[in-house]
């Protein structure tokens, strides 16, 4: 297990790197000794990528990054570190060269498009009352509360960031479809996956927050990767 890669973990919009307790719990009893969890800005496209680069260049050897919802832009927009393995995207854009988060969903709008409700300082939020049933319908009624009061707002401009060169046409890549998400529409996650030409791609019955509903997929998902590439 030593010669397993460092896992760096890269939340998406409306969370922070908490959203992914669930997932750094079961890595650990696993035996994944080594692994991160970016807290980014949510402020550019630039700025994640550049917080997630400076994390990934802190690590000394090889990194696995793993990127949910928008964070699969980042990994795709910073991804070509040389010190970067693989690339695992948990139901997330993963843009090719000039695409945005904002033009993938406008091609295909997700079920919970109109539950985004800007506010007066250009932020961009899920209402309160549409949380649930828009990020996490099959998490329980309180977790869900908990990810809808501790919500992190991404600027609305940060949709339209463009990624330059996409790492997935250069790094191994890994892709899980949630079959039944609401925040990227189902068939846009497979349209990305497919055009990736991933090692392996897995389809859950989750909605967007596979990574708290299906932990123990995700895992095996990461768990596959982080064999599959030098450590």
């Amino acid at each position: 297990m030593a010669d397993r890669p460092t896992v760096v973990l890269v939340h998406g919009f409306w969370g922070g790197a908490a959203h992914w307790a669930k997932v750094i719990v079961e890595l650990r009893d696993r035996g994944f000794d080594s692994m991160f969890a970016v807290e980014n800005p949510l402020t550019s496209l630039a700025d994640d990528a550049e917080r997630t680069r400076k994390m990934v260049r802190q690590v000394d050897g090889p990194v696995l990054l793993v990127g949910h919802s928008y964070g699969g832009a980042v990994i795709t927009e910073m991804g070509d570190l040389p010190n970067v393995t693989g690339l695992v995207y948990i139901a997330a854009f993963a843009p090719d060269a000039g695409e945005s988060p904002g033009q993938l969903s406008q091609e295909m709008p997700p079920a919970a498009f109109e539950n985004l409700a800007p506010d007066s300082d250009g932020f961009l939020w899920i209402k309160r009352d549409k949380f649930h049933e828009s990020f996490c319908q099959d998490l329980a009624a309180d977790e869900a509360l908990v990810m809808a009061v501790t919500q992190k707002a991404p600027l609305a401009s940060t949709f339209g960031g463009t990624v330059t060169t996409p790492a997935w046409r250069t790094k191994p890549s890994w892709y899980q479809v949630s079959a039944n998400d609401r925040m990227i529409d189902p068939n846009n996650e497979r349209r990305m996956a497919e055009r990736m030409r991933p090692r392996k791609v897995i389809e859950l019955s989750a909605g967007h927050a596979s990574l708290a509903s299906q932990p123990l997929r995700v895992v095996d998902l990461i768990e596959t990767a982080a064999g599959d590439v030098p450590g």
